[in-house]
């Protein structure tokens, strides 16, 4: 399924493309590089490892030209965008590597509750940024949330992403609370998420 904004723009598709692997994995990464790199850097690891593990069918990207250029990810039906399971940690980067970084990717676990989406992230090429594609990507992520008769989607933001938390507010998310972690910092690079919602209803719906 795919939409389009009628002026040329990116076309959305609700699924990652085969072969876009790499691409969605390295908008994830420049996106969210902060707050992965302790679980699953170095950079090049981190990357290979979360486009070998992804659930195309949890993601929702915006295609221009051929290329990805923004994508956004979802927890629903107990799977989000970005797979792997704890053999897959240790396979990857060894027994005593991989543990320290489970322990580190545990922090990030927080599933849905009832009736509830969970967004995994957004990301937006930089080079496409302030064209409403960010916009477009939450809408279509509450069109999937409404199909599948949930009532709110819920995301989590950083206090080192005011941008990402502004753009969320002009998109019907209110904060709802804020849990500060400062002995995270610097391990992590941020002290505080703040969790926010987004009310959905039938009309949010593209079917």
């Amino acid at each position: 399924m795919g939409t389009t904004d009628g002026n040329g723009g990116p076309t959305l598709l609700r699924a990652v493309p085969a072969g876009a692997e790499p691409r969605v994995a390295a908008l994830y990464w420049e996106a969210f590089g902060r707050k992965l790199g302790p679980a699953l850097g170095p950079p090049e690891a981190g990357q290979a490892f979360i486009a070998e593990h992804l659930h195309h069918d949890r993601g929702i990207v915006a295609e221009h030209g051929g290329e990805v250029v923004g994508v956004a990810g979802y927890q629903l039906g107990g799977r989000g965008l970005t797979g792997g399971e704890v053999g897959d940690v240790l396979a990857a980067y060894g027994a005593f590597r991989g543990l320290p970084r489970l322990a580190v990717l545990a922090l990030f676990g927080r599933g849905p509750e009832p009736g509830e989406l969970v967004m995994d992230g957004i990301a937006v090429d930089a080079g496409h940024r302030g064209l409403g594609i960010g916009g477009r990507l939450l809408a279509e992520v509450a069109a999937v949330a409404a199909e599948h008769g949930c009532h709110r989607v819920r995301l989590d933001v950083i206090d080192v992403n005011p941008r990402a938390r502004a753009l969320y507010e002009r998109r019907g998310f209110t904060a709802v609370r804020t849990t500060r972690t400062p002995y995270l910092r610097p391990l992590l690079g941020f002290g505080a998420v703040t969790t926010m919602h987004r009310p959905v209803s039938p009309a949010d719906a593209r079917v």
